[in-house]
C-alpha cells in the first residue's frame, strides 16, 4: 500500500472526520519539505491523541498506518529511490522538479542522496 491508498482508505472509513482531516495532513505532507520521519511523528501523535467513534475503527485504522509505517519508514534505508517514490507517492512530484535544488529537496524527504 503506498501513501495515496492509505490516505484514500482512511477517507473510505465511514462516520470518521478525524480520518478524513489525517488524509488532508498526509497529502499536505506530501507537498512540503518535511521528512518521511517527521511524517511518522506527526501520524503516532494524531493516533495518540484522537479518539474515533469506535475501538474498531480505531484499531483498522491505527492497524493500515503500522502496517505502512514499517514497510515505508521503518524499511526506507534497504530501499531504491524509486521504491521511496513510490510508498510515499511521490513520482509525480520527482518529475516535475525543474531545478536540481527541488530533487535535492525531494531526496531529502525520503531519506535518500544522489
Amino acid at each position: 500500500m503506498n501513501l495515496d491508498e492509505l490516505a484514500q482508505t482512511f477517507r473510505s472509513i465511514p462516520n470518521e472526520k478525524l480520518l478524513k482531516d489525517l488524509a488532508q495532513y498526509i497529502e499536505a505532507w506530501k507537498a512540503d519539505d518535511r521528512t518521511a520521519s517527521e511524517l511518522e511523528t506527526m501520524v503516532e501523535r494524531f493516533f495518540g491523541n484522537s479518539w474515533l467513534s469506535s475501538d474498531e475503527n480505531h484499531s483498522k485504522a491505527y492497524g493500515l498506518w503500522e502496517a505502512f509505517r514499517n514497510e515505508a519508514i521503518r524499511g526506507i534505508g534497504g530501499m531504491t529511490m524509486n521504491e521511496r517514490l513510490y510508498l510515499f507517492s511521490l513520482f509525480e512530484r520527482y518529475d516535475a522538479c525543474s531545478t536540481e535544488e527541488e530533487r535535492l529537496v525531494v531526496y531529502s524527504k525520503l531519506h535518500a542522496k544522489p
